[in-house]
Formats: structure tokens, C-alpha cells, sequence
């Protein structure tokens, strides 16, 4: 199991290096970047990433991606007028007086001892950026995992136990429909009915907790703070539940229809010893050790529409403003934290693998 584990860290270095290549090489072709939005705030032509997501975000990402095209006569497009002497300052201050390559090897020699710099427009490392927005998402993505976990296991195995039933048959179609429908449109049905939209005003639209959550006891801030992460959750859960209901459901009758069950009940035990002495274990095989995988797909994806309608400041929301507003260093970093997670959550996920049933061996396999 060692030379698997080693061998997989190993795989994970050329992985990385992959990854961040290919998106540095998409960055070097991107139109704008954060010199030329830097000369738009100074001429006045620069739109915020906030009024890009509001309304008018469509017709002003379209007008900066067609001005950026249209700079084919100049370096930078706007900066006419500016002094060249300022205009070089900027691409010092941005590192862009190197060339890409050099740039790049820099970038992966800084990010091999976890040094990501600085924020370009925050003036804040990009490390303590990550820690101030990391509360929300850990809350949407433990919160969401747990609960799509205590919900549809249950749901799974009641399914699988009375499969081709009346109740089988109605919450499938229920999950179905609830599967098709976008998390971010449950999200705003979800507020129009219950966050004073147009009917009922029974829940918070904005943020994690009350304006006085300080002052609140123990046991009103956990209610307080259960009360803002309902709808966002109930919205996110939608389709995780769906998944994970029937992936439950479809483990369980396959355990159920092999040989060793029908020799367990041949031998006189009722349904239930056969279910949680047998089949639970067996079928539960690819349901737990999918735990750290779900745990970091709820973390780490699926919540930036989320995040923005409930407005919630996590993650999501903040590589998404990274992006449009330039923001290199905290798009490379976000994007390199969330691989190297994602890849060593897939090692962990193959290790409970065996963890959970030792007879399964990795190193017998090629990776």
C-alpha cells in the first residue's frame, strides 16, 4: 500500500504542472487583463465585477471582450495620452515586463513553498483573501454533504427494500423532477415564496448571520445561523440528493439480488438480520468511501450562483470576481489549492476503499 500511496503523490506533480499550464496558456490569450483595467478606471471606462453579475453584466462583459479585440493599433487600448513611463510601472507592478515562460517558472517556484503573493486590487495576500471567504463555503459544503448523507441513505434503502412499489415509484419521479431542475432557479422560487419575495417573509436573503449575532447566546446563534443556511442549502441539495438517493437505492439491490443473501435467508434469518448484518455492509462500500469526493464537489463546486443570489461571500463568488476583474494571482491560487485538494481527496477516497473492505488491494493494479 505504500508504493501505491507514493506512486499517486508522485502522478500528482505532473497533474498540477498540467493543469497549471494549460490555464496560464488560456490567460496569455484572454482579452484585457489587469493593466488595461487599470488604465479603464483611469478614463473612466471600467465596470465593476459586481455590476457585471447585476443587470448590465451581459451588455458590459460584451462591450470590455469587444474593446479589448479592437486593440490592435495600440498595446493597450485607452491608454493614449497616459505616459509610457507610467504605463511601464504598471506592467512592473504586475510582473508583466517578463516573459510569459519566465513568469510561469516563477509563479510554480513561489507556489511550491505555498507563497501566492498578493491580491493585484486588494492589497491583501491571497492567503488571507482565501481564509476571510472560507467560513462560507466550509458551510455550504459540510452542511450540504451531511445532510444530503443523513437524508438520502435512509430514502435509498427504504427504495431499495420496496422496489417496484407505489412508494418507489412516486418519490423516483419526485427525485427526477427535482434533479432536472437547476439549483439556481429553485433558489429563486425558493425566495419568492419564502424570503419576502411575494408571499411569505420567513427567512434571511443576505449572509451567514443577523447583524446582532455577537450579542446572542449560545443556543440563538445556532439558530440563527441554521435559520440564514436554509434556503441556500435546501436550493444546493437538490440535485446532490437525487444522486446520492439513487446511488444508495441501486447498491443495495445489487447486493440484495446475489447468492449470498438468498443462502442467509435460506438459513432462516428474517429480512432485517439480512439487510444490517449482510447486505449494509457490502452496499455501503461506494456510498462512505465516496465521502471525502462529495464532500469536496459540495466545497467546491455548484455554489457561485448560490453564493451570488443568497449573498453569500465565499469561494465561488470570489473566483468568479477574480476572473472578470483580472485578478491573476487569486484565480492561479484558488485554482491550484482546488486541485491539489481535489487530487489528494481522490487518494484518500481510494484508501477508504480498503479501509473499508481490506480485501480490495490498489497495489495489485496499475494506476
Amino acid at each position: 500500500m505504500l508504493t501505491y500511496i507514493v506512486r499517486r503523490i508522485l502522478l500528482m506533480i505532473p497533474t498540477l504542472l498540467g493543469i497549471m499550464l494549460v490555464s496560464f496558456l488560456v490567460i496569455q490569450f484572454a482579452p484585457g487583463g489587469p493593466v488595461e483595467r487599470v488604465i479603464a478606471q483611469l478614463t473612466g471606462n471600467d465596470v465593476s465585477a459586481s455590476q457585471r453579475i447585476s443587470g448590465g453584466g451581459a451588455d458590459a462583459a460584451r462591450q470590455a471582450a469587444s474593446t479589448a479585440a479592437e486593440a490592435a493599433a495600440s498595446r493597450y487600448r485607452g491608454a493614449q495620452g497616459l505616459d509610457p513611463q507610467f504605463i511601464a510601472q504598471l506592467e512592473k507592478q504586475f510582473g508583466f515586463d517578463k516573459p510569459a515562460h519566465e513568469r510561469f517558472f516563477l509563479m510554480l517556484k513561489n507556489y511550491a513553498t505555498f507563497d501566492f503573493g498578493k491580491s493585484y486590487f486588494r492589497d491583501v495576500s491571497v492567503i488571507s483573501l482565501i481564509k476571510e471567504k472560507l467560513p462560507v463555503s466550509i458551510s455550504l459544503g459540510l452542511w450540504l454533504t451531511l445532510l444530503t448523507y443523513v437524508i438520502s441513505i435512509p430514502l435509498g434503502i427504504r427504495k431499495a427494500i420496496s422496489d417496484g412499489s407505489r412508494f418507489d415509484v412516486w418519490t423516483s419521479a419526485v427525485i427526477i423532477v427535482g434533479y432536472a431542475i437547476p439549483g439556481f432557479l429553485f433558489a429563486i422560487l425558493l425566495i419568492v415564496l419564502f424570503a419576502g419575495g411575494s408571499f411569505l417573509d420567513w427567512f434571511p436573503l443576505r449572509g451567514l448571520h443577523s447583524d446582532n449575532y455577537a450579542e446572542m447566546s449560545l443556543a440563538w446563534k445556532a439558530i440563527d445561523y441554521a435559520w440564514h443556511l436554509a434556503l441556500p442549502l435546501t436550493a444546493m441539495a437538490l440535485g446532490a440528493f437525487a444522486t446520492m438517493t439513487l446511488l444508495t437505492k441501486n447498491s443495495f439491490l445489487d447486493e440484495i439480488r446475489k447468492q449470498y443473501v438468498m443462502t442467509a435467508r435460506a438459513k432462516g434469518l428474517d429480512d432485517r438480520q439480512v439487510l444490517y448484518g449482510h447486505v449494509f455492509r457490502n452496499a455501503m462500500l461506494i456510498i462512505i468511501a465516496g465521502f471525502p469526493g462529495a464532500f469536496v464537489h459540495a466545497f467546491f463546486t455548484g455554489s457561485l450562483l448560490i453564493e451570488t443570489i443568497f449573498s453569500l461571500d465565499g469561494l465561488g463568488l470570489l473566483g468568479f470576481e477574480s476572473v472578470l476583474n483580472r485578478d491573476y494571482p487569486v484565480v492561479f491560487a484558488t485554482l491550484f489549492i482546488f486541485s491539489l485538494v481535489g487530487l489528494v481527496v481522490n487518494l484518500i477516497s481510494d484508501l477508504m476503499y480498503t479501509w473499508v473492505d481490506p480485501r480490495i488491494d490498489f497495489e495489485a493494479r496499475e494506476v
